[in-house]
């Protein structure tokens, strides 16, 4: 368990058999894409992580590809690469970067790059490795959504482009493959506790009004998000298709 903010936060409890299934995981190094491959791990499956650095503590079942995801030509030798060695069952389009300015100010080469990794990346990645799944008729998309799918921030008008279009992709995406027996549902995190929203967490006067606009009174785990996505990737969500899932501590229902 961990104590966050004097919560207590307990680790996944949902009973997943994973054995057998291979899961390609984007931004895995750290926070939530990290906390989805350990559960994953911890549940079976062997978990491919996709993203420039390498993870600590990698186990037989736990492996690295380095890739660039704002190239697009590394994406496509990466996925190349995976799809020679692996049948992929589970793909988690995790990675994504947030670059704050006032819009009046914002670098365009600067959005682009948002919305490479944030948007690009995620629709190369699972056309890439959706293919395969729909010729075999089964497999799972999950895609990372944001509170910014939903609402507009501020400061951060790319990065709610990219995850309100993350949104509307998934369901478009699951309009077309859910009768051919691939499951494509997003995942959106509330304000989570990971490098992304340190700066956050240390403004006193911005943590304050997160807080008191959090029904839980705590800021999540990524533990938390792994718990939703081990759902997501189990038998139990096999119906599940279109969902873009908060998992806020009910920040939206405030």
């Amino acid at each position: 368990m961990a104590d966050i903010d004097g919560g207590r936060v307990e680790r996944p409890g949902l009973e997943v058999d994973l054995t057998g299934r291979t899961a390609v995981v984007t931004g895995a190094r750290a926070g939530i894409g990290r906390a989805i491959a350990d559960a994953f791990v911890a549940s079976g499956a062997t978990v491919i992580s996709v993203q420039r650095t390498e993870p600590d503590g990698l186990g037989d079942r736990f492996r690295f590809v380095p890739a660039d995801l704002t190239d697009s030509d590394a994406v496509a030798g990466v996925v190349e690469q995976i799809l020679g060695e692996h049948r992929v069952d589970i793909l988690v389009n995790n990675a994504g970067v947030n670059i704050r300015h006032p819009f009046q100010q914002f670098p365009l080469d600067e959005w682009d790059q948002v919305l490479r990794v944030n948007l690009r990346a995620v629709a190369q990645l699972t056309q890439a490795l959706g293919r395969p799944m729909l010729a075999r008729g089964s497999g799972t998309v999950i895609n990372i959504a944001s509170m910014l799918s939903f609402t507009g921030g501020f400061t951060a008008a790319a990065y709610a482009a990219s995850k309100g279009a993350v949104g509307q992709f998934t369901k478009s995406l699951a309009n077309e493959w859910a009768s051919q027996g691939v499951n494509v549902n997003a995942i959106a995190p509330g304000f989570i506790d990971t490098e992304l929203n340190a700066p956050l967490r240390a403004d006193e006067v911005r943590n304050r009004q997160i807080l008191e606009r959090i029904p839980a009174g705590r800021w999540g785990d990524p533990a938390d998000i792994a718990g939703a996505a081990l759902f997501l990737a189990s038998g139990a969500a096999r119906y599940v298709h279109g969902v873009i899932l908060p998992v806020d501590g009910g920040y939206l229902a405030r």
